[in-house]
């Protein structure tokens, strides 16, 4: 009868309605559901990716706007920018391109 008995008390949490209830949806959330831990953490990792190029392109546009106040405002820079950038030259000069190969 005692072992009965014992039986009895280690099934009863186990047989409980409301615990596998809970276990059965904490076991779906887990690693079933479309928002499961697995695909958390790829998330995160994601976020952290667009984090980081968001504050990569913020820095990147004050550098640019930087850049164009300078253009805007002086002649000196506005004729550095095009000579460098577009080989841009004066009437005497000759340019020369160097290419650098790695």
């Amino acid at each position: 009868m005692k072992a009965k008995e014992l039986v009895l008390k280690i099934l009863s949490p186990i047989t409980n309605k409301y615990l596998i209830a809970i276990v059965a949806f904490v076991v779906w959330i887990m690693y079933f559901d479309d928002n499961n831990l697995r695909q958390h953490q790829i998330n995160l990792k994601e976020l952290a990716l667009l984090e980081e190029q968001v504050s990569f392109y913020k820095y990147k546009i004050e550098a640019d706007k930087r850049k164009l106040y300078e253009l805007q405002t002086n002649d000196e820079n506005l004729e550095k920018f095009a000579r460098e950038q577009f080989f841009m030259k004066r009437v005497d000069e000759d340019i020369y391109v160097i290419v650098e190969e790695n």
